[in-house]
């Protein structure tokens, strides 16, 4: 298989929307970004999904539903709609696609009980779309005893091949994770903590709003020294690497009583300093921090992790790349990886026994 044509799709633990790129690859060193869309869910939607991974997470592992089945109908329907509207944009045929790369929407990851639950109905997608579809791609991984997470960083070491080593990439999701790429491209990855998860919670329910524009309500804030301090009283940030988070690991109860501005404060206090220590766990200093993910457009938190990690952080967009896409492009590669039969898990990302490719393959 030579170069070929993939979509990916990601929807991530914030709850916003479904990310979908096109690009053109080999799941190797070429890669050619072609298209991108990005389309928010609706309010009920969050809704909808925020139940079911409440739900999710009483359970002591993954099972039928109803309430979890048609949160995966939703996902589903949403994603192949999106699917349409990205291809009929750039012109393309959905049989002219190798791959669809569908991540799912994560409900709750378990690792530490064998198993991790991303909804989404890969051969009801295939059938609907006649294109090939790659789901379920964290299993694996974490039926052989890794964490499942990150998965980002094979597409990482492909993205930053040209770079100076020692690199990092740091991805501000609803979780933080980092990637780091080293001499020989060397890779060490793991979650650093909550990156915008706790922050959008707390304006949702402290000021009306779905996040933080900017940073700028925390930025009106005063960070609470002793909140913070309870909060980084966790032994998760003095854990070695690999390692890795749900979105419901940490909850904002400490932060409660807080004045709605301090409590924004606090929290992205909380996210930058929790990069600042998943640095101090990376094996060499990196030359270069660049950001990826919704937390590089708060101005605050990037002020707030340059000051704690003493690294000015750069955008990814600096490099060239799409910021808002690179998750989705990441699982387009991915799935042409899976097709390949080649890994997208190690042992120095996710505690993989060793170099593992995952996911469920579904021909329409």
């Amino acid at each position: 298989m030579g170069s070929v044509l993939a979509v990916g799709l990601m929807s991530g633990t914030s709850l916003d929307g479904i990310d979908a790129a096109l690009i053109e690859t080999d799941g190797e060193g070429h890669i050619r970004p072609i298209a991108f869309r990005s389309d928010p869910y609706s309010a009920a939607a969050r809704k909808t999904l925020r139940e079911a991974a409440e739900l999710a997470l009483s359970f002591d592992q993954p099972r039928p539903n109803p309430e979890i089945i048609a949160a995966e109908k939703l996902v589903t329907r949403r994603h192949i709609l999106v699917v349409r509207q990205l291809l009929a944009g750039a012109g393309i045929e959905p049989g002219k696609l190798a791959a669809i790369g569908f991540h799912g929407q994560t409900i709750a990851h378990r690792p530490d009980r064998g198993w991790t639950w991303q909804i989404g109905d890969g051969a009801a997608m295939a059938k609907a779309l006649g294109a090939t579809v790659v789901n379920d791609l964290r299993s694996a991984d974490v039926a052989a005893g890794g964490q499942g997470a990150p998965l980002l960083p094979v597409y990482h070491r492909a993205l930053a091949a040209g770079l100076e080593k020692p690199v990092a990439l740091l991805n501000l999701g609803g979780v933080g994770n980092i990637t780091w790429i080293g001499e020989g491209d060397g890779l060490i990855a793991f979650d650093t903590g909550p990156a915008n998860a706790l922050i959008d919670d707390w304006m949702a329910a402290e000021a009306g709003k779905p996040y933080d524009a900017g940073g700028a309500f925390a930025a009106t804030g005063r960070v609470d020294e002793t909140v913070l301090k309870s909060m980084l009283d966790n032994d998760f940030f003095d854990a070695p690497p690999p390692k890795s988070l749900d979105r419901a690991d940490f909850t904002l109860a400490p932060a409660r009583g807080l004045a709605p501005a301090d409590g924004a404060a606090t929290l992205t206090a909380f996210t930058a300093i929790t990069v600042s220590l998943g640095m101090k766990l990376l094996p060499e200093r990196p030359k270069r921090l660049i950001v990826a993910g919704g937390g590089r457009h708060n101005g605050a938190m990037m002020r707030m992790i340059a000051e704690a990690c003493g690294i000015e952080p750069e955008l990814i967009e600096a490099v060239g790349w799409n910021g808002d896409a690179t998750e989705a492009e990441g699982f387009a590669y991915m799935a042409v990886r899976a097709l390949k039969g080649l890994p997208i898990s190690f042992p120095g990302t996710t505690g993989a026994p060793r170099p593992m490719t995952g996911g469920q393959v579904h021909h329409p």
